[in-house]
């Protein structure tokens, strides 16, 4: 009976944030008839693609026991430079986008760069970038607002097989995520090195490369995201992307990504998101309060770190090991002498 009650647990643990989601769309589909729509749906999906790219993004990092502030102010800074490139200087759509995603991938290099080669710790470095990208962004627009033109703002409503574009670009940047974290070395490096950070370097792994990617990765997904809420908004405004990195660090906690290091995946933390505007989407229907909002978010964070929390002890339990205590030479050792290490 316990070990079945023990199993069950180990299998509630492991489902956790599907559980959440099923027990959140399941609250407000009985509140209202409104929410269980096919519409309501696609409208969620679309709604909570940025955040779910700067997820993914984010999801890299967290792996390796990281943390990255600065994912709201790169979403902003190239958001300011592609508004500038299309309005100020005609430039085409598609280069714009070339060079946004560059200075995404710039920015996180930058905090690989400090991170690696500096040792300094991921929360002070991705705290300051923070501040600089968004310093660089206001620079750049002048505090003025940007409008777009139509051309831009079809990125986020056309539609391919019927599909939404700002969905279609999230499925694809989850499709190389997820493959590359399952399928490639590098992703399996990834997990090693968010597991146990000295077990990975005595193994021989290139950490700080790791780290640089990872990094830089996160940088990327910044600047698709950016670009989404861009062609969403059809304006650059100086708030843009302002404090979306809580909402995507939440997203990836949300999905089950550990912040220990280590545990989690890509299609957990697009889940996370795809809850978090749930949350949002269903409190609107049902018209609740908006003070409420945040309230909500909050406690179904700190359930999903609650429970991160104790799968990582569980983890720890499974890893103790036994030993016997060393004796003298011909010396027996009683059965009941044993010290508990844990492997790290």
């Amino acid at each position: 009976m316990i070990r079945a009650g023990q199993k069950l647990l180990s299998l509630a643990l492991a489902y956790a944030p599907l559980l959440l989601y099923l027990a959140v769309a399941g609250v407000f589909a009985r509140l209202s008839s409104d929410f269980l729509t096919v519409q309501n749906f696609i409208h969620i999906l679309v709604q909570s693609s940025a955040v779910a790219v700067a997820a993914v993004g984010m999801t890299f990092v967290l792996l390796t026991a990281g943390i990255d502030l600065s994912v709201g102010s790169i979403m902003f800074v190239t958001s300011a430079i592609a508004g500038t490139l299309v309005v100020r200087l005609g430039w085409p759509v598609a280069p714009v986008l070339a060079v946004a995603l560059l200075a995404g991938l710039a920015c996180g290099l930058i905090n690989g760069m400090f991170i690696t080669r500096l040792r300094m710790a991921p929360f002070i470095v991705t705290l300051a970038m923070l501040f600089v990208a968004r310093g660089c962004g206001l620079w750049i627009t002048q505090t003025r607002a940007i409008n777009l033109p139509d051309t831009f703002r079809q990125l986020a409503t056309a539609r391919m097989a019927g599909i939404p574009s700002p969905v279609l670009i999230t499925a694809l940047v989850l499709a190389a995520a997820h493959l590359s974290l399952r399928r490639t070395v590098f992703g399996r490096q990834v997990y090693a090195l968010g597991n146990d950070p000295r077990a990975a370097a005595k193994a021989g792994l290139p950490v700080n490369r790791i780290l640089l990617r990872v990094y830089m990765i996160s940088g990327a997904c910044a600047a698709i995201s950016g670009i989404i809420t861009l062609a969403q908004l059809a304006a650059v405004s100086p708030n843009l992307g302002q404090g979306r990195e809580l909402d995507v660090i939440a997203a990836a906690v949300l999905g089950g990504t550990s912040l220990f290091g280590g545990r989690g995946s890509a299609l957990g933390s697009v889940m996370g998101a795809i809850m978090v505007e749930t949350i949002g989407n269903g409190l609107n229907v049902i018209d609740a309060d908006p003070y409420m909002y945040p309230v909500i978010t909050g406690i179904l964070i700190f359930a999903a770190v609650l429970l991160d929390s104790v799968r990582h002890q569980r983890t720890a339990l499974r890893r103790r090991r036994y030993i016997r205590t060393p004796t003298a030479p011909g010396e027996s050792v009683p059965p009941v002498e044993q010290v508990k290490v844990h492997a790290r």
